[in-house]
């Protein structure tokens, strides 16, 4: 159902930096880009996610409420990525472990303040 998700961002290269390197380590890379817009995607068929200069000139805020969720396929990526996040200067907002039944997830937010999670079915 999801296309893509944008996130925010007060300075696009440093962004760039941060998910270049946090994708990668799940086997994103860029699929678009701009001058104020840059996606990535595991496959062209998958959902990308993407870092965008707000449109409107206004500085980008972090959304109440507004998560983006990375689907992997083992709890070892859940943990992998979560740990990248870290390592490259994002905040933590919960541990990776199990959230209910079936639902393992580690939660983090990026260098803007965005929230995110990695998260494994299973």
């Amino acid at each position: 159902m999801i296309g893509y998700a944008t996130l925010g961002t007060n300075d696009l290269p440093r962004a760039a930096k941060f998910y270049d390197a946090l994708l990668g380590t799940i086997g994103g890379s860029r699929w678009m880009e701009s001058d104020k817009f840059i996606a990535w995607t595991c496959s062209p068929a998958s959902p990308a996610l993407g870092v965008i200069v707000p449109h409107n000139g206004e500085a980008a805020t972090v959304g109440n409420g507004t998560m983006v969720a990375l689907g992997v396929d083992s709890k070892a990526k859940v943990d992998t990525l979560y740990k990248k996040a870290l390592e490259l200067g994002g905040s933590d907002e919960g541990a990776p472990g199990p959230r209910g039944e079936g639902f393992y997830a580690g939660y983090f937010r990026d260098l803007d303040g965005n929230k995110l999670n990695a998260f494994f079915m299973g």
